[in-house]
C-alpha cells in the first residue's frame, strides 16, 4: 500500500512547498490537495510540483459542476507540463448544498452528470477531439487541446454503488472519505473492482482518506474529530457511507492511537482491498509532527 498525506492549505503557498518537500524527502508517495474554499488545487500543485520533485500530486478533489469539462482538461493538461507529468485528478460532483446552494446549478442525478462529464474529459485529456452531446453538457473541440503532456490518471470521488461502476469501468479508481474498513472490504473494493473487470480494466485504485492521529489520549482523539470534522455527519453522502460503516459520526471512523495501534488499523486498509492510504492529518502540535513520524516509517517499511 502507498502512503501520502493530505496538505495543510490553511498556511501560505511558502509554507505549502516547504510541507510538501518534507513529505517527499519522509518518503511518502503521495501529497493530496482538498479544493473547498481556500486555493485553487490545480494551480497550488502546479506550484509545488514545479518546486518539489519525485512525489505525486492528487487533487482530492475538483468539483465538476462549477467547471467545464473542456475548461478542466486544458488547466489539469498545463499543470501535467508544468510538473512532469506527476498530476493524480481526482474529481467529483461535490454535494446538493455547495452546487445549489452556493453556485446556482441542479444537483439533479450526479452520477448521470459525472458519466456524460467523464465522455468529454477522458478523450480531452488523452489528445482527441471531442463532439460529444449529453443531457446535461455539450463538448466540442475543433480539434485536440494544444498541451504537449501526458495524460493524468482520473479518479473519482465515489461512495454509492452507482458512481463506483463508473468509478471502475472508466477511471482509474476512487477516493474515499469518511469511509471505515468494514465499508472498504465489503462495499467499496468489491464493487468498483467488478465494474473494472467487467470493463476490461486493470485493477483499480482505492485510495482511502480519514483524519489520523497518534496520540496518548484516543478517546479525546475522536472526540475532536467529532468536533472538527462534525459537517462530514450531516452531508448525506457521508452520512450514508457512516451508516453502512455502523457508526455515529466522524470520530468513529477516525484513526486515533499510540504508534502500534494506529499502524494495525492503517494496515487493516491494505488487507480490506485499499492500494493507497492518505492521511490527514489532526491533533494537537504535539501529536502531528508523531502522525507525521509514524507515516514515514509505514511509507519506508
Amino acid at each position: 500500500m502507498r502512503y501520502g498525506m493530505q496538505i495543510d492549505t490553511a498556511q501560505p503557498i511558502p509554507q505549502v512547498v516547504e510541507q510538501v518537500r518534507q513529505m517527499a524527502d519522509a518518503g511518502l508517495s503521495t501529497a493530496a490537495c482538498s479544493q473547498i474554499f481556500a486555493y485553487d488545487a490545480l494551480t497550488l500543485l502546479a506550484v509545488v510540483g514545479n518546486q518539489v520533485p519525485d512525489i505525486e500530486l492528487m487533487t482530492v478533489v475538483v468539483p465538476t459542476y462549477p467547471r467545464h469539462p473542456m475548461v478542466l482538461a486544458a488547466q489539469a493538461l498545463t499543470v501535467q507540463a508544468a510538473i512532469g507529468g506527476r498530476l493524480t485528478l481526482g474529481i467529483g460532483p461535490s454535494h446538493q448544498v455547495v452546487i445549489e446552494g452556493m453556485f446556482g446549478y441542479s444537483y439533479e442525478r450526479p452520477a448521470r452528470h459525472i458519466r456524460e462529464y467523464l465522455h468529454a474529459l477522458l478523450p480531452l485529456l488523452n489528445g482527441e477531439q471531442v463532439a460529444y452531446q449529453g443531457e446535461t453538457l455539450k463538448a466540442f473541440t475543433p480539434g485536440s487541446l494544444e498541451v504537449r503532456a501526458p495524460a493524468p490518471p482520473v479518479m473519482i470521488a465515489a461512495l454509492a454503488p452507482a458512481m463506483l461502476r463508473l468509478a471502475g469501468s472508466l477511471t482509474d479508481g476512487t477516493i474515499t472519505w469518511m469511509a471505515g474498513v468494514r465499508t472498504i472490504e465489503s462495499h467499496i473494493a468489491p464493487t468498483i473492482s467488478a465494474a473494472a473487470a467487467k470493463a476490461g480494466r486493470k485493477r483499480p485504485r482505492i485510495a482511502v482518506s480519514l483524519p489520523v492521529c497518534v496520540t496518548s489520549d484516543p478517546d479525546r482523539a475522536r472526540q475532536r474529530a467529532d468536533e472538527s470534522f462534525a459537517i462530514y455527519g450531516q452531508l448525506p453522502a457521508y452520512q450514508a457511507v457512516l451508516d453502512r460503516e455502523g457508526v455515529a459520526g466522524p470520530g468513529a471512523v477516525a484513526i486515533a492511537g499510540d504508534d502500534e495501534s494506529v499502524s494495525r488499523q492503517i494496515a487493516a486498509f491494505a488487507e480490506a482491498g485499499a492500494t493507497d492510504f492518505i492521511a490527514a492529518l489532526y491533533g494537537s502540535s504535539e501529536e502531528r509532527p508523531r502522525t507525521f513520524s509514524l507515516l514515514s516509517q509505514l511509507a519506508a517499511s
